[in-house]
């Protein structure tokens, strides 16, 4: 069996399928919309939400550490952040050579269209990264980028990926739900 392709097929058949073609047509509307009171979001510098607040640019992303509990609604820029930055950019720069990025030096999309396009870019930096690995690659060591899972093989990196953008895809699709359910009602 060819792990490779079964763990980077895994990701690309839901992107192909489920999850890009459901951000097709997002609006800056419904980028920026906050389901919830309270909530965190990606907005800009000025108008922060949260105690900790992060980017480089203009717009900064809402979060705090600790997180609190409960943790707030975020936005689907919110979601998109994490992903670009979380979830493809920092494991593109740790494993595959991408530039380094986290979320304090990430400049965050003000746009829809401008955040769809930095999720592209991620999402072909690792799966180009993913496709390059071999059998000894997928069984080494994540690595300090990785702690504390720095022990564990790649592979279980790969699919602890895949798991985070299936998941936050689904989200970002439920949400997207909402917002039409609301401006319907409306």
């Amino acid at each position: 069996m060819d792990w490779t392709d079964e763990l980077a097929g895994q990701l690309e058949w839901h992107w192909r399928n489920q999850l890009r073609p459901r951000l097709d047509g997002l609006t800056d509307d419904e980028y920026f919309w906050e389901p919830a009171p309270g909530g965190w979001s990606v907005r800009p510098r000025a108008e922060a939400a949260s105690p900790m607040a992060a980017g480089a640019g203009e717009y900064v992303i809402d979060f705090a550490y600790p997180a609190p509990d409960p943790a707030p609604v975020t936005s689907i820029a919110w979601r998109l952040g994490h992903i670009i930055v979380g979830v493809f950019g920092m494991r593109v720069a740790g494993h595959f050579g991408g530039p380094a990025v986290d979320y304090g030096s990430f400049r965050y999309a003000g746009s829809a269209g401008e955040a769809l396009a930095q999720l592209d870019a991620g999402y072909a930096a690792w799966l180009d990264g993913v496709r390059g690995l071999g059998p000894d690659d997928l069984a080494r060591p994540s690595g300090p980028a990785e702690a504390p899972y720095q022990d564990y093989p790649l592979a279980t990196l790969v699919l602890h990926i895949n798991r985070e953008v299936i998941h936050h895809g689904a989200e970002i699709a439920l949400l997207r739900d909402l917002y039409l359910q609301a401006r319907t009602r409306a």
